[in-house]
């Protein structure tokens, strides 16, 4: 991997070719200031090298079933791209004017690029505030959408033969605890989609969360509140072990081009 800048260097091109392992991404990015969904952060960046180093570890051709992930605030389609890329089935998920302004786009114009071994990517809307009774699994738009949402997609139509669903086998979001009133909705979503993935005897998968600590007060109540309410067992990956990825990866930046950024692993404790 050569040549790829900090997200924040970048903030002013519409697109990225945006180099990962032997694919190349061609990635369009909004910076309008109507969502911070439409561009892409260092948090996606960073997650996307450190789970290629441990996916890197497991072989998924080897099982019989591909695994899948899901992931929260998809954005511009980095992070999805790359599992798929890695033999990964990705749910890829955020509000409707993100996938509509960016994400569609990008996975579309990337899948065909893509290696033979690569998994399934599907896209679809997952509204954080939308309580969990509330969700579906049988529409091939939305899992959890507001009423709005839903009147505005049903003009689209119909994009998979079978929609992906729990359980899953990991579940990853990059760069979306910034708002205090989304922290909580964000951690039901994800104790829900834990529970979906760790019925009978089948454990809870591994969250991987990757944050930039702009706010450190809302950042330590936001974990204090997953261990505490959310039962969750809380525990950040050391930054030698996601340098080491990076380097792996080819990027090679200093300590100051992703200072405050973090990958913390949430894991489901056992309620039994």
């Amino acid at each position: 991997m050569h040549n790829v800048l900090p997200a924040h260097q970048t903030k002013h091109l519409s697109q990225l070719q945006y180099p990962f392992r032997t694919c190349c991404f061609h990635l369009a990015q909004r910076d309008n200031g109507q969502t911070n969904g439409t561009a892409l952060w260092l948090g996606a960046q960073c997650l996307s090298l450190y789970l290629a180093d441990i996916c890197a570890r497991k072989s998924a051709t080897a099982a019989k079933q591909r695994p899948r992930v899901i992931e929260l605030g998809s954005g511009v389609g980095l992070s999805a791209l790359a599992l798929s890329s890695l033999g990964w089935d990705v749910l890829a998920t955020d509000l409707p004017d993100v996938i509509s302004a960016v994400l569609s786009g990008n996975i579309a114009r990337n899948i065909s690029n893509l290696p033979l071994t690569s998994g399934a990517i599907q896209v679809c809307v997952l509204d954080w505030t939308i309580p969990p009774d509330k969700w579906t699994w049988d529409n091939d738009l939305h899992i959890a959408a507001s009423s709005e949402d839903r009147i505005e997609l049903s003009s689209l139509s119909s994009r998979c033969e079978e929609r992906l669903r729990p359980p899953f086998d990991m579940i990853i979001s990059a760069d979306t605890m910034y708002n205090p009133a989304l922290v909580d909705p964000f951690l039901r979503t994800l104790h829900n989609l834990s529970v979906l993935s760790s019925s009978g005897a089948k454990r809870a998968p591994p969250v991987y969360l990757c944050i930039e600590r702009r706010d450190p007060t809302l950042i330590q109540q936001a974990l204090a509140s997953a261990k505490d309410t959310w039962n969750f067992a809380v525990e950040r990956i050391f930054r030698k072990k996601v340098v080491k990825a990076m380097d792996k990866g080819g990027l090679t930046w200093t300590p100051e081009d992703w200072d405050g950024v973090e990958i913390w692993k949430l894991t489901l404790r056992n309620t039994a």
